[in-house]
């Protein structure tokens, strides 16, 4: 099936956790343009499996196959990661596709809090890799968010990211209404930012 892991979980594979979610089922994120089938609802899975839908880049959905290269998956952002024991391999995005995927979902200013913590923790990111990510990304959102987060937290990787080649959009985006605007990537971040910051 054309689905991966992404967004959050993602994140939390690679060792990318910020928040604990006391008391709360784990969520498995997973994107692409495929559905799961009925049955998935009838298993008795310790984890909620969450269908985020298409991810936010215009790269070629695959379906992905044991025998596919790594490197066709490298150059969209994903790679194969050993599930448990022996159950195979499965699709992960990289943190760096995983982080600009979870970007796009944000819609309050609780969710930038913690993209916000998790950007603080990112400094093992590839710029090379961003860079075609953010060119292929199709969320003006998700790319304005990513390189404001990243720029406020001043990683050494920034100064190689290029965005020739990177559509920023046009105008301001309010993301967060009452926030202070980012000058440079013109959206809206909330005011109260550095307080959640641990």
């Amino acid at each position: 099936m054309p689905l991966h892991v992404g967004g959050r979980f993602a994140l939390a594979w690679h060792g990318h956790e910020h928040y604990l979610r006391l008391g709360e089922r784990e969520r498995v994120t997973l994107y692409g343009p495929g559905s799961l089938p009925a049955w998935v609802d009838k298993l008795p899975l310790k984890a909620e499996l969450v269908l985020c839908g298409k991810s936010p880049f215009n790269l070629s959905a695959l379906s992905f196959k044991a025998d596919m290269d790594d490197e066709a998956l490298r150059n969209l952002g994903l790679e194969w990661v050993d599930a448990d024991g022996d159950r195979g391999r499965i699709v992960v995005a990289t943190p760096e596709r995983a982080i600009l995927e979870l970007c796009d979902g944000v819609s309050d200013a609780s969710l930038v809090y913690e993209v916000d913590a998790l950007m603080q923790g990112a400094d093992t990111l590839r710029p090379q890799r961003i860079s075609m990510l953010l060119r292929h990304c199709t969320s003006i959102k998700a790319k304005r968010l990513f390189l404001a987060l990243a720029e406020r937290h001043q990683h050494a990787w920034m100064d190689h990211v290029s965005l020739d080649g990177v559509y920023l959009g046009k105008g301001k985006r309010c993301l967060v209404p009452g926030g202070r605007l980012n000058p440079t990537y013109q959206i809206t971040l909330p005011a109260d930012l550095d307080e959640h910051l641990g």
